[in-house]
């Protein structure tokens, strides 16, 4: 009598999948991001989360080109790239406003907002999905990083209270972008090749300001 193939891959078996291991440099430039967020060095934090954005978008290409792939690998990495992405689009975001604001208990309502609709629009997502084959509803959560550093190139033309008054309507209409009913068009194709610019420019530019 045969009996039922019940092996399952190991846990690590999964992370050693190749877009998987994109997604994981991501979460790590994340954890850099959140590091130098908490010790004040907000440009090294900003760096960190363009290349946390750039590995989040690879890693979705790099699972598109590999062929053979199991079913199982491409729920696990949909699964782990939404785990992700509350890390970097939601609770880097609030960790940032909360350092910035020099961890002022008002600031703890907005920075959980922030974690919050990140979220729920990942939960909706995981559920519905695109509304379309090119178009999100709401604003895509890893705009959060992307504008948040575009923001913060601005951050000397202020004094530290009017900036993170900035930084804090900034995120809280994010957070409202994110779970809004709006239509936004899903960027692919040769808008991979406009963020690679987009960070190695911003990266270069941070990179000046930190070192001068």
């Amino acid at each position: 009598m045969k009996t039922k193939n019940t092996h399952k891959v190991s846990m690590i078996g999964f992370a050693k999948d190749l877009p998987n291991i994109c997604s994981l440099a991501g979460l790590l430039c994340t954890m850099f991001a959140i590091y130098f967020a908490i010790e004040g060095n907000f440009i090294a934090s900003i760096i960190s989360v363009l290349w946390a954005v750039l590995f989040d978008w690879f890693d979705g290409i790099i699972a598109r080109k590999i062929k053979g792939r199991t079913k199982e690998q491409g729920v696990f990495g949909g699964q782990l790239d939404s785990m992700i992405d509350i890390v970097s689009f939601g609770v880097f975001p609030a960790i940032f406003l909360l350092s910035y604001g020099n961890y002022n208990v008002w600031f703890m309502p907005g920075a959980f907002i922030i974690v919050a609709a990140c979220a729920i629009r990942l939960s909706y997502f995981n559920i519905y999905g695109l509304m379309d084959s090119k178009t999100y509803m709401g604003l895509s959560v890893d705009n959060n990083g992307i504008i948040l550093a575009f923001a913060f190139l601005f951050e000397g033309f202020f004094s530290h209270l009017t900036f993170t008054i900035i930084l804090y309507i900034l995120l809280m209409s994010l957070a409202a972008l994110n779970l809004s009913s709006i239509s936004t068009p899903k960027l692919a194709g040769r808008w991979v090749y406009v963020l690679t610019a987009y960070v190695l420019v911003l990266t270069a530019i941070f990179s000046w300001k930190l070192w001068c």
